[in-house]
């Protein structure tokens, strides 16, 4: 199933610039297997040595948190949009 995944600008420098890309997945988690595979060095801003998610990274399946869903293991279909968004902190 063709999904788009949305890459947030600060991590673009790792993925050519581009701001989104096609995968081929059924799941969440491998839509973003699929984007680490065409940019291999967002895996490390993405993922932690063992292979889990960063706990600052958010991800959505279509406007919705996949924490609250099946998180990784959720399903996409055809045409769903995967939208990384990492935690930003701060302030005074």
């Amino acid at each position: 199933m063709a999904v788009k995944v949305i890459i947030p600008t600060p991590l673009r420098v790792y993925a050519a610039k581009k701001d989104s890309a096609e995968v081929s997945a059924e799941t969440v988690g491998e839509a973003l297997g699929g984007l680490t595979a065409q940019f291999s060095e967002l895996r490390k801003h993405l993922f932690t040595d063992d292979g889990k998610l960063r706990s600052f990274v958010n991800v959505y399946l279509n406007d919705e948190d996949i924490r609250y869903m099946a998180k990784e293991a959720t399903p996409v279909k055809d045409g769903d949009v995967v939208s990384i968004v990492p935690s930003i902190a701060g302030g005074c």
